[in-house]
């Protein structure tokens, strides 16, 4: 069995990301395009990127998943770490991990997402939109079904684009990620976006109600999270169920978008990425994740 990818609590609070403009500026396309078999480079506002993608045999119409890794991962590693194409292509998704970057005032840092709203940093959001729609013109895929996944800092930056990306992102899922509290104080009164969260009981880098680690900081509980996340996209808590060894999923439903926001407890869980029923804690991520995603087809 693979081990959990696993981050400590002070790389995630010293190191996650630096800021960006709130200041709208003209759209940039990718630039420098290389296409080689499944890996791609490119650069996109003067930062270098690169992405591996695992298509279908047919992948023409198919929905897009974005890989976003952790702080100081990369594409290869999340694909390596998590294998999450291998059985996504089986259910008929194409995916695509993308490498993030250093922040732009220190080449010494180690590659991750812009999760802030303030401050001065790399463009990531802006990016990642641009990305996908270059992936969707390139394969042709489904611009109506495009998702991102993020773990960690990458969960961190699937709060920032549910909020700000929903057109491109319809659904986004985070583990072990929470929101910003500059993304959460500018947070819109209503979206159209599906969302997933997965946090582990004792993740100590998730601010919660339910340990007291709300107290000590100043971004927004996760629990007060989801119930926006539910309710900005107008649904209501219709069921709730065990899962796994007595984890809990909550799911919200009954909006007319067809919309979705669940919402997994993983008892005794900390800050990583289970892989599969025969974890500690009995939970498939890639499936639940999976599941989700299959939802909004």
């Amino acid at each position: 069995m693979k081990k959990p990818v696993t981050v400590s609590h002070a790389a995630i609070i010293a190191l996650c990301a630096s800021g960006c403009s709130s200041e709208k500026e003209p759209a940039i396309a990718l630039e420098d395009i290389t296409v080689s078999g499944s890996s791609i480079t490119c650069t996109f506002d003067g930062v270098k990127h690169d992405m591996i993608v695992d298509l279908l045999e047919i992948s023409d119409n198919a929905p897009l998943v974005v890989m976003l890794h952790g702080y100081g991962g990369s594409a290869e590693s999340f694909r390596t770490d998590t294998a999450f194409h291998e059985r996504a292509n089986e259910e008929g998704f194409a995916v695509a991990y993308i490498t993030g970057a250093c922040a732009p005032d220190d080449s010494s840092s180690s590659t991750g997402w812009n999760s802030y709203a303030e401050g001065e940093g790399n463009r990531d959001v802006e990016f990642l939109v641009a990305a996908a729609e270059y992936l969707q013109e390139r394969y042709d895929l489904d611009r109506e079904h495009t998702c991102a996944v993020g773990f960690s800092n990458g969960g961190f930056m699937a709060h920032r684009l549910a909020m700000e990306a929903g057109e491109t992102f319809r659904a986004v899922v985070s583990v072990s990620g929470m929101m910003q509290p500059e993304i959460w104080e500018k947070r819109n009164k209503t979206n159209n976006v599906s969302f997933f969260q997965i946090t582990g009981e004792k993740d100590d880098v998730v601010p919660k109600y339910s340990d007291g680690t709300a107290k000590y900081t100043t971004a927004p509980a996760i629990e007060d999270v989801m119930e926006y996340w539910a309710e900005s996209d107008g649904l209501t808590l219709t069921g709730t169920c065990d899962v796994g060894k007595g984890s809990v999923l909550k799911k919200y439903t009954g909006g007319n978008s067809g919309r979705q926001v669940w919402d997994l407890v993983i008892k005794d869980g900390r800050h990583s990425w289970d892989w599969n029923s025969s974890s500690l804690s009995g939970i498939d991520t890639t499936g639940l994740i999976l599941d989700f995603l299959k939802t909004q087809r």
